[in-house]
């Protein structure tokens, strides 16, 4: 936890590199940067004709990231749905993508970072 340029980035990074999933991916997501519509897309993937536009099929951060780690950066700015289905991925260490019909599991280091409101103490 810390407020913005601290150097959340720069501690997933040295954690990543540091252990023996350092040859593998390290995927870094801003949560707050994607699109309330594209979440579940950006994070999960999505099959070819899920939804209007989807025109081929996509691999998700988390799928990305498989064997490595992922970093989600600003996680307190996921709505409600995406954190339901980060703790199937948390609990179940599997993801569906968006209009898909089976789950795959996955191996995934999760490193997250929040940013505290202003005005506002942590702990």
């Amino acid at each position: 936890m810390g407020e913005s340029g601290t150097g959340k980035e720069k501690i997933a990074q040295t954690v990543h590199k540091l252990s023996p999933r350092k040859n593998k991916p390290l995927v870094t997501v801003n949560c707050a940067a994607l699109p309330l519509t594209l979440i579940e897309s950006e994070l999960f993937g999505h099959e070819k004709g899920s939804f209007t536009g989807a025109n081929e099929k996509r691999i998700g951060k988390f799928e990305q990231a498989d064997g490595g780690s992922i970093f989600l950066d600003e996680i307190g700015e996921l709505t409600l749905e995406a954190q339901v289905k980060l703790l199937r991925v948390l609990q179940e260490k599997e993801i569906e993508r968006l209009g898909g019909n089976y789950t795959k599991k996955i191996n995934v280091r999760i490193i997250t970072a929040h940013q505290p409101k202003p005005g506002k103490r942590s702990i």
